[in-house]
């Protein structure tokens, strides 16, 4: 460790020009992402970029995000039950000012990337000690850091940690990550469905039995700017009926995508009578298709299966676009399952700064979780 260091960035133009040399494989943490944060990150949230040096050659990035919850007028309305009141309460007042190793607004371990061969161990000691120094930086402007969590690992980076740098920390895991690896032998989406068993089939084709009257394109960044208001107002139906937020997307943060990432950034809109009704979102991530945020009309949705077509036209785009693997995330997880995503289970690791609501996270953590049933679908013959 003595030959690594870090610095600790607040501005992308600040960013070493080695910086999307080392960042390649993941275009979450590439600069024309992270300038998308700086340009349009929910309003309750401040980001900060790490670069990671061996001497002073770059060599690793990384991402933080602080969440002052305090900010949220609502996380989310679904779920109207006893349990959630006491979650949002003690969320409001013992966990509002939230640090973040990672990204949270998306699913997927994204939190930081290397261009050399580094032990484990001593990626979870670096992160511990930026997440120690942001910390500072907010005390000294009078804010208390509650939580500190350390997000998403796959398990065998997961386990090294556990048994090293993180082992004093609660590890826990919340609804897995919907991943749906492609299969090399599809090439056109016709091969994708033929090999859907009866059930789903017929389950395809009901559903686009159902879409008829949509027209669906791809918005380009006039479009986008032209009906930001509406795509916004479809996209807060949908994250305000989540079981749960820490945060709400600006108002611009499409247009600031599309503006940014250009055609690595593809939103497609829903029309039914030349209305938009709902629209999806992808980042084309080398050979990975990460889905994004979506919305769409709350009746138009239930006529016309507009979320079943979504997902079967990220598989078509994936499928066809010679994508291998697409990440659908953590929400919906059992229809998911019936397009053929499986669930992969990710950590992370959290600690509360109060010593005595540490010591008892274990327990407190899980009563906090909403309770999850689902069954898995297995839709392939």
């Amino acid at each position: 460790m003595e030959t690594i260091t870090y610095k600790i960035f607040t501005a992308v133009a600040e960013l070493p020009k080695s910086w999307d040399g080392v960042s390649h494989d993941n275009a979450f943490l590439q600069t024309p992402y992270l300038s998308v944060l700086e340009e349009s990150a929910p309003t309750n949230m401040q980001c900060f970029y790490i670069g990671i040096f061996e001497k002073e050659e770059l060599i690793g990035v990384a991402l933080a995000q602080y969440l002052n919850l305090n900010k949220l007028e609502s996380f989310g309305e679904r779920d109207q039950c006893m349990k959630t009141y006491v979650r949002n309460f003690v969320f409001k007042n013992f966990a509002s000012h939230a640090l973040f190793l990672g990204n949270n607004m998306i699913t997927g371990q994204n939190g930081y990337t290397f261009n050399t061969k580094i032990e484990v161990q001593k990626i979870g000691q670096i992160l511990k000690q930026c997440a120690q120094e942001i910390t500072s930086y907010f005390q000294k402007q009078k804010i208390k850091i509650h939580i500190v969590t350390f997000k998403d690992f796959y398990q065998e980076g997961a386990s090294e940690l556990k048994n090293a740098a993180f082992s004093e920390m609660y590890e826990f895991n919340t609804q897995p990550n919907m991943i749906f690896q492609l299969k090399s032998e599809w090439k056109t989406n016709d091969d994708y469905v033929a090999a859907f068993s009866k059930k789903y089939r017929d389950q395809y084709k009901r559903a686009h039995k159902k879409f008829d009257g949509i027209q669906t394109r791809e918005l380009s960044l006039e479009d986008i700017v032209l009906m930001e208001d509406r795509i916004y107002q479809l996209y807060f139906y949908v994250a305000k009926n989540a079981p749960f937020n820490t945060f709400f997307l600006a108002k611009n943060h499409f247009s600031a995508f599309k503006k940014q990432c250009g055609n690595r950034f593809v939103l497609i809109g829903y029309f039914l009578n030349n209305e938009l009704v709902g629209f999806y979102t992808l980042l084309l991530n080398g050979d990975t298709l990460e889905t994004y945020f979506l919305g769409y009309d709350e009746h138009i949705q239930k006529e016309k299966m507009l979320y079943l077509n979504m997902l079967y036209s990220m598989t078509k785009f994936g499928i066809e676009n010679q994508f291998k693997k697409i990440i659908f995330g953590r929400t919906a997880l059992e229809i998911k399952s019936s397009i053929g995503a499986e669930p992969i289970r990710m950590s992370g690791f959290i600690y509360h700064r109060n010593p005595l609501i540490n010591r008892y996270f274990d327990k407190i953590f899980p009563k906090l979780e909403p309770t999850l049933v689902w069954q898995q679908r297995h839709p392939f013959k």
